[in-house]
């Protein structure tokens, strides 16, 4: 089943279980891919759709940090309450081990041998990560990887 269907069937499983909040956060979920799909005049994939949960994911941790430098609890636990429930239709997660060997098959397959070589790593990293990790984090450790 596509990403979206699933993400379809749980917002009618929710209208059925009467559970409001994460109805509201599916609804969230389908009207920025149905933006998507009316502005790029495509029918997205599950790769795309994927694209669009991580965006999402990414604005909820933004937020998160933002309202608790607020002092503003009520906001926080919204915002991760709509997290927990975006990161259930991100694919399993990889893990340090996993993580670290895809670094360096593309350190190795690049060539990169300084900072400046950042990007060509990163663009091979993404690829072969998209959805399995915390891009932020995995700069960071491609960062420290070429610096050292």
């Amino acid at each position: 089943m596509a990403l979206k269907e699933r993400i379809q069937e749980d917002m009618k499983s929710a209208m059925r279980s009467g559970e409001k909040d994460r109805l509201a956060t599916i609804r969230l979920i389908l009207s920025a891919v149905k933006q998507r799909e009316v502005d790029e005049r495509i029918v997205l994939d599950d790769s795309q759709v994927l694209a669009v949960l991580e965006k999402m994911i990414k604005q909820r941790k933004e937020s998160i940090v933002q309202f608790e430098a607020g002092g503003r609890a009520d906001l926080v636990a919204k915002e991760a309450a709509e997290l927990v429930i975006l990161q259930a239709y991100l694919p399993e997660q990889l893990s340090d081990a996993e993580l670290d060997g895809l670094i360096a098959e593309a350190v190795a397959a690049t060539g990169a041998a300084s900072i400046k070589d950042m990007g060509k790593v990163m663009a091979q990293v993404k690829a072969a990560a998209a959805g399995r990790a915390d891009m932020g984090a995995v700069s960071a450790r491609i960062k420290a990887k070429l610096s050292a």
